[in-house]
């Protein structure tokens, strides 16, 4: 499954460098460490009861650990002038780490502002640590009830 993933990675770094240039593919505009908890909602889902995610929230650091953006619901990734890129996936691969969130692959379905997420178009999670929905503690008694589960992940930012 990650060469699957990283197959995907890859043809959208060619991708996103063949609109562009005449030649090699581009590197990530923007990587990014994020660092918070995916946030689950207790829910019926028909006779049963499961958790259901509801919204990531993470902060984003760069390489030298500067807080650079924030992560959260949308999915939205926020950059710290304020431009936003909202994803919408591609390609979902699971973690070769049991218990993390999957990697994914995700286009850009709409921006907002003029910095750094302006023009992002494609974003990609990968080596992922934690995050997966909690495997109990969802029933009747709990619904309603929210579960944040500690994760962290790289996330690179392609522009179009």
């Amino acid at each position: 499954m990650r060469k699957s993933l990283e197959c995907c990675a890859l043809a959208v770094v060619m991708f996103a460098g063949a609109t562009h240039a005449q030649g090699a593919p581009k590197a990530a505009a923007i990587e990014a460490f994020g660092k918070g908890v995916q946030i689950y909602s207790c829910k019926a889902s028909g006779a049963t009861y499961a958790w259901a995610l509801k919204a990531p929230d993470a902060t984003l650091t760069n390489a030298k650990g500067k807080a650079i953006g924030k992560h959260f619901a949308g999915p939205t990734w926020q950059a710290s002038d304020g431009s936003t890129v909202v994803g919408e996936p591609v390609n979902v691969s699971p973690s070769p780490d049991a218990g993390a969130i999957p990697w994914l692959v995700l286009h850009a379905k709409s921006h907002a502002g003029n910095g750094e997420m302006a023009t992002v178009q494609y974003i990609v999670r990968e080596r992922t640590e934690g995050g997966a929905a909690p495997a109990s503690g969802c029933d009747a008694g709990h619904a309603g009830k929210e579960a944040r589960v500690p994760y962290s992940a790289v996330y690179l930012f392609f522009r179009g």
